[in-house]
């Protein structure tokens, strides 16, 4: 098994279904492990966390429990999934929680890059890009939470750790194929624990994969976990992966509260659909009980005929401020998160077993709401966005923000079964 340890939700489906796709068998767990939950059947074997942005000290803590119990049932390597725009604060989590990993499986080195291509990230002299624009010149650069105002991962990393322990593998020897770069890995005239090897394409991943495939840990973004599945398929067969059950009857509803300009954008052609559209407004009550109350008597309005209808506290960013400004960051992301859990909650008991939510955090919270522990990976939706088959029946799509064509929301919805 190789056994995935994601930073959150959403990074934690975008590297199951990278793995998917490879024809391994994949199953993905939220949270705490160690109930039982991870299926030793399994090929890849991913444990979602909410590591990215908690205290080190935490994050180190949680991530130790995955990995033990990823070895308990059988993963032999392990793969930490951060972001690929390398979100963090100065002082964590990747570098911290690395530097445990390495502690726990006895690593002498640790390939790892933020690259993956079809997301728009690359990686070449040791910087890493957006959509060919420098991380520090992105979007990223003024992220509320982990503002990224460097694009050196050496620099980036190396500030995490208690001293210098990472160097830049070039392009030129990861183009010279799997063989050199293994070479290039275990140069006697570097000491350094970490290495980010160049990637600007999907076949550069490969050559990385296939030259650490045998490493017991691995680190980088959905990129690289789907490599190294290529690279582990490519050795041994795939155990056969069972039809997932009907997900009975049941209703279908989306649940939005990415700002995210994509996810803005799949809200409009919902609307455009004319679907049904709630939308939760801190502004008139800050009490999460009172919001959920409304949002569900809404919802009991609506015919038994009506398509599925979104609820959602989604804003473009003018208005998102103004709601920041009055309430702070912090409260009013916690009133919407606390509500939409509760609708979450309220529209299950309702019948609902479909569910699609769009951002990283929204999906969380309605992960946790319901209280789904995991479940198979199924087919995509979209690119990195696949259907996830809980063991009590519900099918659950959960979107990072930017994710996906502006009609998914529209699409996912409609769909009779998800496969």
């Amino acid at each position: 098994m190789i056994g995935i340890i994601a930073d959150d939700v959403t990074g934690g489906t975008d590297a199951a279904v990278a793995c998917h796709r490879q024809g391994l068998r994949t199953g993905i767990v939220f949270g705490d492990p160690r109930d039982g939950s991870i299926d030793s059947m399994w090929d890849v074997g991913v444990v979602a966390l909410k590591t990215r942005t908690i205290p080190a000290a935490e994050a180190v803590a949680r991530s130790i429990v995955a990995a033990e119990a990823l070895r308990a049932h059988g993963a032999d390597r392990l793969f930490l999934k951060y972001c690929s725009t390398f979100d963090s604060t100065p002082s964590g989590n990747i570098g911290p929680v690395l530097d445990a990993l390495v502690g726990l499986v006895g690593a002498g080195r640790v390939v790892t890059t933020p690259s993956s291509p079809e997301h728009g990230r690359t990686v070449y002299g040791g910087q890493l890009f957006v959509n060919g624009v420098p991380l520090a010149e992105s979007p990223m650069r003024d992220h509320p939470l982990t503002p990224m105002r460097d694009s050196d991962l050496v620099r980036l990393l190396d500030g995490q750790l208690p001293r210098p322990s990472s160097r830049v593998l070039p392009h030129d020897v990861v183009r010279a194929g799997a063989e050199a770069l293994r070479s290039a890995m275990s140069d006697p005239r570097h000491d350094s624990r970490y290495l980010f090897p160049d990637a600007i394409t999907d076949d550069d991943l490969l050559t990385i994969a296939r030259a650490a495939v045998d490493e017991p840990l691995l680190a980088g973004a959905a990129g690289l976990a789907g490599a190294l599945a290529h690279a582990v398929a490519e050795s041994r067969p795939a155990r056969p992966r069972p039809a997932p059950g009907a997900a009975g009857a049941g209703r279908s509803i989306v649940l939005a509260g990415s700002c995210s300009r994509r996810t803005l954008e799949q809200i409009d052609a919902m609307d455009r659909a004319g679907r049904p559209l709630y939308r939760l407004d801190a502004l008139v009550d800050q009490d999460p009980e009172t919001l959920a109350t409304r949002a569900l008597r809404w919802y009991d309005s609506l015919l038994d005929d009506s398509p599925a209808p979104l609820i959602y506290a989604s804003l473009p960013p003018e208005q998102l401020h103004a709601v920041q400004e009055r309430l702070g960051v912090e409260r009013s992301a916690a009133v919407l998160e606390a509500a939409i859990s509760r609708v979450a909650q309220g529209v299950r008991e309702r019948g609902v077993t479909r569910f699609v939510t769009a951002g990283g955090e929204t999906s969380g919270a309605v992960i946790a709401a319901l209280g789904v522990r995991g479940g198979e990976i199924g087919a995509e939706a979209a690119r990195g966005v696949p259907w996830i088959h809980s063991d009590d029946g519900m099918r659950l799509l959960l979107k990072s923000g930017n994710f996906g064509e502006p009609d998914l929301l529209v699409r996912a919805s409609e769909e009779e079964e998800a496969a």
